[in-house]
């Protein structure tokens, strides 16, 4: 008959705790993200021609599959951008700005609206012997 070991509970904790952490770093590491830079980066160096396009990928930790998919991304963005068919976007400002503007622009609406209503109840409740008539 096999006998069980019971081991104290402080060290079950702390091989569980070690398990999660060990778990959390192998997501960590699986599913990187790149900002816009080293993108760039990363397909500036390829096109360089410096080193081979399989050791760029090697140092970098990504698939071949995925720096031609952000080549190709790179230089399509600039083909569009030489022969003008994108539109500037908007920076941060610009839109804090605008959506000022816009929150100015439906308040002055709303007051214009108000004011041409009581307007034209002024104007209905003056008709003759003061009854209200219809628009």
């Amino acid at each position: 008959m096999r006998q069980k070991h019971n081991t104290p509970e402080g060290e079950k904790r702390d091989l569980k705790a070690e398990a999660d952490q060990l778990v959390r770093n192998i997501k960590r590491q699986t599913r990187r993200k790149f900002n816009a830079e080293e993108k760039i980066r990363i397909v500036l160096a390829g096109l360089r021609g410096e080193d081979s396009i399989a050791e760029i990928c090697r140092r970098e930790g990504i698939h071949q599959n995925l720096y031609y998919k952000w080549s190709k991304e790179f230089l399509e963005a600039g083909k569009k951008r030489l022969t003008g068919d994108t539109e500037r976007e908007a920076g941060s400002n610009e839109v804090k700005a605008l959506r000022t503007e816009s929150a100015q622009l439906k308040e002055a609406l709303a007051e214009v609206l108000l004011e041409n209503r009581l307007l034209k109840k002024s104007v209905i409740g003056d008709g003759p012997l003061g009854e209200r008539g219809d628009i």
